[in-house]
């Protein structure tokens, strides 16, 4: 069956870890009837969480598919996982919802991820609705849990429902919006329906009244309406409530008991009323500038936001109808290679089990299998069609670790097996650094290079060892020296000769040239590694042929690729080549490379010379309670603290830390806080080391080289 655009709705669920999506999501597909008995998470038997490794972690760490017929409507489920470490699914599910579902716990309030998830929900502009879950938990307090969320998000928060009897002895949910109290059989699923107890009329009639007045704030005939009569009818008040929610002018709050499927109905009846749907958001956003407005008479294009692999299977591509339709067979064209894609067959999803379905129209989501040359982030067209859906932002990776095979003839199969996992998930980098010998993987924390770990070993068969990656130090000078060498050899025949003079001196831009040199060329290089070369030639009367310039211009990029101190990249320097000698028939550019190479390396180490190390701009979002423990982890990694600000309830530490003390930051963070905390850091700055740190850099390098 193929829904039309006004009848999908289209919705993330989303919550910090232990918030209860994947059981909440459950209880929606059992709701619509989708499946036939609910499963647990404990039980392994959810429809999300599917994958062996998901059931062996017990924990999401894929988004999943999934959805549900509800009255006339579809409602595409994104369940995505709850920990920081696998963001990127949560931002390719955030890319093509329309409305998002924020699960609290209601035992533990508003928790540090929920203060992440809300940034990218701002981000993107997403219609947002909060469900307060585990309200039969014996340490469940809503009213702490609404008031929490109303301090941290705004007045737009507004509440639908409440609790009558929250605990252990949870039944019952109070609904301000219908003026009716939900009662529950003790097994949960269909609730009856009851007048609200004289003690709760007062409380329920303000909250609808504000309920009202929200919906009418929008709409001038409502408003009108609202101040003759007083009030609304139930339709006015959906069509109000539903341009307030796309407009993200309200964040209504329900609550539930997803282990025990109480309530869940009633919010799918609300995204079924009042939900936007795809042709109610705003136009997609296209590269390059303009816009793609959702429609199903339009020419066709869709963007594919996310992409997994499953054996017997091959790649499974999951897709959002962006224009137009797709349907078995349809040719499609990648905006960005231009290959030619066929469309063999379109699925709907509930997790794992997949059903064949003639076309999806604009606004839908589904998947298609075994695409020759498009991944996550790709746009499809019809022919002739040319445009691009505006890609994924992910964010930038906040760890990093070297990986050893265990041998040289696994390196190959390894890199293949991380070049695959890094196609599906954008959020892993990797980087073969030729400066530090060694391969990289960047990830998002711990769990989630643990994982790639994990999927490498069992699903590929390969074994990998995490290792302490090498720091990118770079060296440089702080004053200036005049040096010069003379590289002579003979050994019968023609020779090698040449003969060097130079100065090198700290550089930095806008450095006037030198008074007592005539400058007859200057090249300044920006390094492939960062910082400046400034070489200037400034050879007068030829003691130097000006074809050899190049040549020893190689011979000091040599020493500055591998420097003197610790082997590490030097930048920030100019030198002036000012004299030399030259032999008639023994000079030539593999003498003045030498000459040249051994002058600098000479020059260097004289001249004052300084070890720099990557400074990073750490930002952490912790509670009042364990800052005191962040603070004191910081100090013991020479960090530099820039600040401190409240946040929400939370507090935001801001400080300046060297890379070399930020190893397994993610793990140290996560066990000072029992994991609730959360870090972003980002590249800032390189900056002088201390002696003593200088002094050891340097024995390890020499002790190093003399083994080798």
């Amino acid at each position: 069956m193929t829904f039309d655009t006004k009848n999908i709705r289209n919705i993330t669920l989303l919550g910090h870890s232990g918030s209860g999506k994947t059981s909440f999501a459950e209880c929606m597909l059992f709701e619509a009837k989708e499946v036939k008995r609910i499963g647990t998470v404990v039980g392994k038997s959810t429809t999300s969480d599917h994958t062996n490794i998901e059931q062996e972690k017990g924990n999401s760490i894929f988004s999943t598919l999934m959805h549900a017929k509800w009255r006339n409507n579809k409602i595409n489920i994104l369940d995505t996982p709850g920990s920081d470490d696998f963001v990127g699914e949560v931002i390719s599910s955030l890319k093509v919802a329309d409305t998002g579902l924020m699960l609290l716990n209601a035992a533990n309030g508003v928790e540090v991820g929920t203060e992440l998830l809300w940034e990218y929900v701002q981000t993107f502009k997403t219609p947002l609705m909060f469900v307060v879950n585990q309200c039969d938990h014996e340490k469940s307090d809503f009213d702490s849990t609404l008031e929490q969320a109303i301090a941290r998000f705004g007045n737009k928060v507004l509440p639908v429902q409440y609790p009558y009897n929250q605990g252990t002895e949870f039944n019952s949910i109070i609904d301000a919006l219908r003026m009716v109290m939900y009662e529950f059989p003790a097994d949960g699923g269909k609730p009856e329906k009851k007048e609200i107890p004289n003690s709760e009329l007062k409380r329920a009639h303000e909250m609808h009244n504000d309920l009202v007045e929200a919906a009418a704030e929008n709409d001038e005939t409502l408003m009108e309406k609202f101040f003759d009569a007083g009030s609304l009818n139930e339709e006015e008040l959906a069509s109000g409530l539903t341009i307030a929610l796309a407009n993200q002018q309200i964040y209504p709050v329900f609550c539930c008991s997803a282990e025990r499927n109480m309530g869940s109905g009633r919010i799918m009846g609300f995204l079924n009323d009042i939900a936007p749907s795809p042709a109610d958001r705003p136009a997609a956003e296209l590269e390059g500038g303009g816009e793609l407005a959702c429609d199903a008479s339009a020419e066709s294009t869709m963007f594919i936001f996310k992409t997994l692999t499953e054996p017997q299977v091959g790649t499974i591509s999951y897709f959002k109808v962006y224009s137009g339709s797709f349907g078995n067979g349809d040719e499609l064209i990648n905006a960005e290679n231009r290959s030619t894609e066929r469309v063999s067959q379109v699925y709907v999803a509930n997790g794992k089990n997949r059903i064949t379905v003639d076309r999806l129209s604009a606004g839908d989501i589904g998947a298609t299998v075994k695409l020759k040359s498009s991944k996550t982030n790709s746009t499809l067209n019809a022919k002739g069609v040319d445009r691009k859906i505006k890609q994924i932002e992910f964010p930038s990776s906040r760890i990093r670790t070297a990986i050893m095979p265990p041998g040289k003839a696994d390196m190959e199969k390894l890199m293949k097996a991380l070049y695959q996992i890094s196609d599906e998930d954008p959020t892993l980098i990797l980087e073969q650094s030729p400066t530090l010998r060694q391969t990289l993987i960047h990830g998002q924390g711990q769990l989630h290079l643990d994982i790639i770990k994990y999927r490498v070993e069992k699903v590929n068969g390969i074994s990998m060892e995490f290792i302490r990656p090498r720091i990118p130090y770079r060296e440089t000078i702080r004053k200036p020296v005049d040096e010069y060498y003379r590289h002579k050899k003979q050994s019968g025949g023609s020779g090698q000769f040449g003969e060097v003079h130079m100065r090198i001196e700290p550089y930095y831009e806008g450095m006037p040239d030198p008074a007592d040199f005539n400058v007859r060329k200057k090249e300044i290089d920006e390094l492939p590694w960062g910082g400046t070369l400034a070489f200037y030639w400034c050879i007068v009367g030829g003691s130097i042929d000006a074809k050899y310039a190049n040549a020893i211009k190689k011979g000091i990029m040599q020493q500055m690729e591998e420097g003197p101190l610790s082997g590490s990249n030097c930048q920030d320097i100019r030198v002036c080549v000012y004299d030399g000698k030259m032999h008639a028939v023994d000079s030539n550019d593999m003498a003045f490379m030498l000459a040249a190479s051994q002058a600098f390396k000479t020059g260097f180490v004289k001249a004052n010379p300084q070890l720099l190390e990557p400074i990073y701009d750490l930002e952490i979002l912790c509670s009042d309670t364990v800052m005191g423990d962040v603070m004191g982890d910081l100090q013991t990694r020479r960090a530099i603290i820039q600040g401190m600000e409240a946040d929400g309830i939370y507090q935001k530490i801001k400080a300046k830390v060297p890379l070399a003390e930020m190893y397994q930051y993610s793990t140290s963070l996560r066990s000072l806080t029992q994991g609730r905390a959360k870090f972003t850091r980002d590249f800032s700055e390189y900056m002088a080391v201390t002696p003593e740190i200088q002094a050891n850099l340097i024995r390890e390098h020499q002790v190093k080289s003399e083994a080798a």
